[in-house]
């Protein structure tokens, strides 16, 4: 599959899970809301979450996304991470919000809950997409 049309897959359908790897190299697996943005990928989390602390350690990461109804055509993107913590990351926080569920009712509390939270953006570049074909 190519990259462009995974990432466009992920502009329409926003739940995924999200693989690391642990210290001790077996994978960390979690559920997450992800966007296409740029050409990247782009996932929330806190600076605490287990994913980020892996992804500072070792960058390389995989998510496969589904439709929002779970069943049906699917991707796996593998790639490199970055994380941007705040307060780099607030406006691609607000975009991020957009481009999963529109408009905010009120952005300033938004905001607040963004730096309470310790929010971050992991960026993903996409390295390979998949499957090519289905079996």
């Amino acid at each position: 599959m190519d990259i462009a049309d995974a990432v466009a897959f992920a502009a329409e359908q926003h739940r995924c899970v999200v693989v690391t790897r642990r210290a001790d190299g077996s994978p960390q697996m979690s559920p997450n809301t992800v966007v296409a943005a740029d050409g990247e990928l782009w996932i929330s989390s806190r600076e605490t979450a287990y994913k980020v602390k892996n992804l500072r350690r070792d960058p390389r990461v995989s998510v496969c996304i589904v439709r929002d109804e779970f069943f049906g055509d699917w991707v796996q993107v593998d790639g490199d991470a970055d994380i941007v913590s705040l307060p780099d990351a607030m406006e691609m926080l607000v975009e991020y919000y957009r481009r999963a569920a529109g408009e905010h009712p009120d952005w300033d509390d938004y905001r607040a809950a963004m730096e309470r939270d310790r929010r971050v953006v992991i960026r993903i570049t996409p390295s390979r997409a998949g499957p090519d074909r289905h079996g």
